[in-house]
């Protein structure tokens, strides 16, 4: 028989057991006889998880904790980055501030799996970059949080590319219209360059050297982002670099990445700490 509940009858798909000896013996034997008398387990005291990939449910059972989400991207990073760069940033960022606010005892903060797709279309001429796109993303964003916030408290996003701010900022508007206590923020520096140069490549030396190709570092066009916009709205980053890279990777140190690291979790938790979202939803 089914084990899912079928209209009103009983959960079991079998007459109600009215003796007092049948109950016994069902008790007895409860691993072998339905789902009611197995997942009585859920309702055991269990440590409290901080991480949702290696959670169970039975842990998360009406606990109402608060879920933080990275947001990345598969695209270039020039010669010397994974691909994986941005998802990485943002991952170790949520996984620090997580770790801070659980410090503060700032209600139960879970880590999930990172969103490691996103709007990379200004990279799509370089191999392995792969984008969902805008609309795409947004979806899955409104998704994610729709079904998330079945059990979350609540959900902040922390994003890792500048390409999914539209799609961030349009999907957390929504989920907060329809009531759900959804924010979103970025990992940010001061002066930073645009893409996998001095900055990234600090970073990546800090929490991830093994991933840098050090003999590949190579500068990139060093031109101020708003004087390249123009030509890479029409072409890319491929019409403004034929590497992929905006900066000066060869001057990145994993000091230096310690301390811009230092910086965007440190202005993540703030926010987050802040709970002040504007009307699309960004922490401020």
């Amino acid at each position: 028989m089914p084990w899912y509940r079928r209209g009103g009858g009983d959960w079991r798909g079998s007459s109600v057991v009215s003796d007092e000896k049948s109950r016994k013996s069902i008790a007895a034997h409860a691993p072998t006889i339905g789902a009611r008398q197995v997942n009585s387990a859920y309702h055991r005291r269990v440590a409290f998880p901080s991480d949702l990939a290696t959670s169970t449910s039975r842990q998360l059972q009406s606990t109402s904790p608060a879920l933080i989400i990275p947001v990345g991207s598969v695209e270039q990073h020039g010669p010397h980055l994974p691909l994986d760069t941005d998802t990485r940033i943002a991952t170790a960022v949520a996984r620090s501030v997580a770790a801070q606010l659980a410090d503060r005892n700032e209600s139960n903060w879970v880590l999930a799996p990172a969103i490691g797709y996103g709007a990379s279309g200004e990279h799509e001429g370089f191999a392995g970059t792969v984008s969902i796109g805008t609309s795409a993303l947004r979806l899955l964003l409104v998704e994610f949080g729709r079904s998330a916030a079945q059990w979350a408290s609540r959900l902040v996003f922390v994003n890792g590319h500048g390409g999914n701010v539209e799609a961030l900022a349009a999907a957390v508007a929504l989920l907060r219209y329809e009531g759900r206590d959804a924010g979103w923020c970025s990992c940010t520096a001061e002066n930073a360059d645009a893409h996998a140069g001095h900055t990234e490549t600090s970073v990546l030396l800090h929490i991830s050297p093994d991933a840098v190709n050090q003999d590949q570092r190579t500068p990139g066009n060093r031109a101020p982002l708003p004087e390249l916009m123009p030509e890479m709205l029409r072409g890319g980053v491929a019409a403004v670099s034929s590497i992929g890279v905006l900066g000066d990777p060869t001057t990145a140190t994993a000091e230096e990445g310690r301390r811009i690291f230092a910086e965007m979790v440190d202005a993540s938790l703030g926010r987050v700490l802040r709970w002040a979202p504007d009307h699309e939803g960004m922490l401020r």
